[in-house]
């Protein structure tokens, strides 16, 4: 005899969302020391959902975190991937548009209640800085304030947390790993790095070609044109000479290791095969990522300047200007947008020979 169905418990919209719990969490801190500056209510409900959105983010991450770790990740799984890291491109453009939201409140608005919250600070939010650091930015590749402040402002609970977070396998090494791991990088009937290396060269003598015969330019211009030609030569050298792309990386102009740069190059230049086409989706979904990232960090700047002016920030930085340094520095996928750098036109790829097709769908990802 079949189990009879289960039948659910009925449940009431306001118990399940644990609404009075949630629309009882917004208590401003004005009152205590005079009336109560009516935006700090707005203040506490824009933060509060960001942190509600951080929480989801990391949800998503941690799912995409543990799909990676895998020594087999299935196209499949990739679907899934791509999947969750568009969702998480979706909620951080929403959180950008959630900062015209607070920028209703007008700057005197704001000192109505700021000087409240010190020493509070979005330095903090430590699902925040979970986000980073599972994405792949750590403490010593931020600016030197964040370097040394990136701890000392937090619980000693919250901080071995985070430090415990640190020494585990993040989003940009997972990444690396699988990309290192494509089988099309060791096949000896498939000479592509040979033919492209050969194309690149004719591509930057037809380069410093034009630039020699243009005679529009002074001395100076073109000195300085073809100085950057031979620089991205050098840059081009370095994707096949491992003690050159060692030098690039010790400088910090790249993150990758040399053989998964080789696999993403090779994953963007044939992004329309169908076996790289979800490949490529996620690659292209974490330079997404990080270039939301990048617009937060700039609109939070224009924010606080709008609202503070030059002024210190609460946590003690110096405000605008400490923002305004992470905006380009604390980037994680960079290394994938600059992949523009090492593309060729489609009309001098070589067509993937049939052999190399098979192999790849048996290899898998």
């Amino acid at each position: 005899m079949a189990d009879k169905p289960i039948k659910p418990d009925p449940v009431y919209y306001g118990d399940y969302l644990q609404l009075d719990k949630l629309l009882d969490a917004q208590q401003p801190v004005s009152p205590k020391y005079g009336p109560e500056a009516h935006d700090e209510t707005l203040f506490i409900v824009v933060h509060q959902a960001y942190e509600l959105w951080f929480k989801q983010m990391l949800h998503e991450l941690r799912s995409v975190h543990g799909l990676f770790k895998a020594e087999y990740l299935p196209d499949e799984h990739l679907m899934t991937v791509v999947h969750r890291l568009h969702r998480v491109v979706v909620i951080q453009e929403l959180l950008n548009q959630q900062i015209k939201v607070i920028e209703t409140m007008t700057p005197q608005d704001f000192l109505e209640f700021r000087d409240y919250l010190v020493p509070a600070s979005g330095f903090q939010s430590i699902q925040f800085k979970e986000l980073e650091i599972s994405l792949g930015l750590h403490r010593n590749q931020r600016i030197a304030f964040d370097q040394a402040s990136f701890y000392n402002r937090i619980q000693d609970e919250d901080r071995a947390y985070l430090e415990k977070l640190e020494q585990e396998p993040d989003l940009f090494q997972c990444v690396d790993e699988w990309l290192s791991r494509m089988p099309f990088l060791e096949m000896p009937e498939f000479t592509f790095w040979e033919h492209y290396q050969e194309a690149i060269e004719a591509e930057l003598s037809h380069d410093e070609a034009i630039v020699a015969g243009n005679e529009l330019l002074t001395a100076e211009e073109r000195e300085a044109e073809l100085a950057a030609i031979a620089g991205t030569r050098a840059n081009f050298h370095a994707l096949f000479d491992a003690e050159a792309y060692a030098a690039i990386q010790a400088e910090g102009r790249v993150r990758l290791s040399q053989r998964a740069m080789q696999a993403a190059l090779f994953i963007y230049m044939y992004r329309e095969e169908p076996v790289f086409n979800l490949p490529w989706q996620v690659l292209n979904s974490l330079v997404d990522i990080d270039e939301q990232l990048t617009i937060w960090r700039f609109r939070h700047v224009m924010m606080v300047q709008r609202m503070l002016g030059s002024k210190i920030g609460t946590g003690g930085s110096s405000g605008h200007d400490y923002l305004r340094k992470t905006t380009e520095r604390n980037r994680v996928f960079a290394d994938f947008m600059n992949l523009a750098t090492y593309l060729l036109p489609k009309r001098v790829l070589p067509p993937l020979p049939e052999p190399v097709k098979q192999a790849l769908r048996r290899g898998g990802s």
